[in-house]
């Protein structure tokens, strides 16, 4: 029977096995970390869109402020509206929001409806669909506003 020589320095290792196992190791920490990452960043896309949301109410009131009313859209508030309820009083030059009417963090239109003295601006959150729960729920300006707060 052969004698079995011991390992010199420059031949120690790890073995595949424990390669392998090292190696799933750090995909279930990779996984676990990448989940909570991806959480995050959907709750911050939600509060982006209510941020957002916020700045379009701020503008709408110096906007109804200066026309007297609200707008049929909120286009109205990067171009003098030409159709529809029309600025009555002194529109701002250049418009309320400089460049262009900025989309949701999903790169959805805001949905808006003005009624006298009342406006509602909401996000249909990351499925771009009414309804939804969880990441995929409609974000509303006001929670009083949401469908199923009137309904209580």
């Amino acid at each position: 029977m052969a004698a079995r020589m011991p390992r010199s320095k420059a031949q120690a290792g790890f073995s595949l096995l424990e390669i392998l196992i090292a190696l799933s190791l750090m995909g279930v920490a990779m996984g676990f970390v990448g989940s909570r990452v991806i959480d995050q960043l959907q709750r911050g896309k939600q509060q982006a869109a209510r941020i957002q949301m916020s700045q379009f109410a701020e503008l709408l009131k110096e906007y109804r402020r200066d026309c007297n009313n609200y707008p049929d859209s909120l286009d109205a508030l990067v171009e003098k509206p030409t159709d529809g309820r029309l600025c009555k009083g002194r529109y701002q030059t250049g418009g309320y929001l400089d460049g262009k009417l900025p989309k949701d963090p999903w790169d959805n239109d805001y949905v808006y409806s003005a009624e006298g003295s009342k406006f509602n601006i909401y996000s249909l959150g990351r499925d771009g669909e009414e309804g939804g729960e969880g990441f995929d729920e409609d974000i509303y300006l006001d929670e009083d506003q949401a469908p199923n707060k009137k309904d209580e």
